[in-house]
């Protein structure tokens, strides 16, 4: 996907993906009756301190992947969580779950990638844990590593419509203060938007047909 290797694109791919997995873990962290929260080796003793869009910038940064990964990554946390439903995404678990699967991303999709020393150093982390955590996401994806064309643009496609509907709406008519009317009108359709949106954020795309199209016949 060419658009991925503009700045502008992939800064607003990485405010997205924050975006989605900040609602995520919040949701989760507020529902654990309705997710039941199993512990993990991604589970921290503690929410981390750094916020996950600047830890997902950070990893985008310095880890020097191409963007393609970032799309790879947020289909194998998809995978991931489908394959483990009671390992939910929250607050003590989402950073190492992101910079586990960037590193598998880049180093399936790139034909240079950092080692996993460099990877711990990039999340904060040392290299046993990482370590651990690779083979831990591996098992729990089914090493089910390959994302064929048409999954990749199914997930290409969707964060192109999410991220457009982030993009704030371009006001062609000055607001006229003296109709009340007109601002509730304007307030109530901002927030019937804001709950459109917010109700689709709150899980991640399960792409169902993506594990029938990958099978291939012996």
């Amino acid at each position: 996907m060419a658009e991925l290797e503009c700045p502008s694109v992939m800064s607003k791919l990485i405010a997205y993906l924050s975006s989605l997995l900040q609602q995520v873990a919040e949701s989760n962290d507020l529902n654990p009756r309705f997710h039941q929260q199993k512990i993990s080796a991604f589970h921290g003793l503690s929410r981390p301190s750094i916020s996950i869009q600047s830890y997902l910038e950070r990893i985008f940064k310095y880890a020097n992947c191409s963007p393609s990964c970032y799309v790879v990554a947020y289909v194998y946390l998809d995978r991931f969580t489908q394959q483990q439903p009671s390992l939910s995404i929250n607050s003590f678990n989402v950073h190492r779950l992101l910079i586990t699967s960037v590193m598998i991303a880049a180093k399936f999709m790139d034909d240079m990638y950092y080692n996993n020393a460099y990877y711990a150093k990039v999340g904060g982390i040392t290299t046993t844990e990482i370590n651990f955590l690779e083979v831990d996401f591996l098992f729990g994806l089914g090493f089910q590593l390959n994302v064929n064309p048409t999954t990749f643009h199914t997930y290409c496609s969707y964060l192109q419509k999410e991220m457009f509907l982030l993009q704030p709406p371009l006001n062609t008519q000055d607001p006229s203060p003296s109709s009340p009317s007109s601002s509730s009108s304007s307030s109530s359709s901002s927030s019937s938007s804001s709950q459109t949106y917010k109700s689709r954020s709150t899980k991640l795309l399960h792409y169902e047909e993506d594990q029938k199209q990958e099978v291939v016949a012996v």
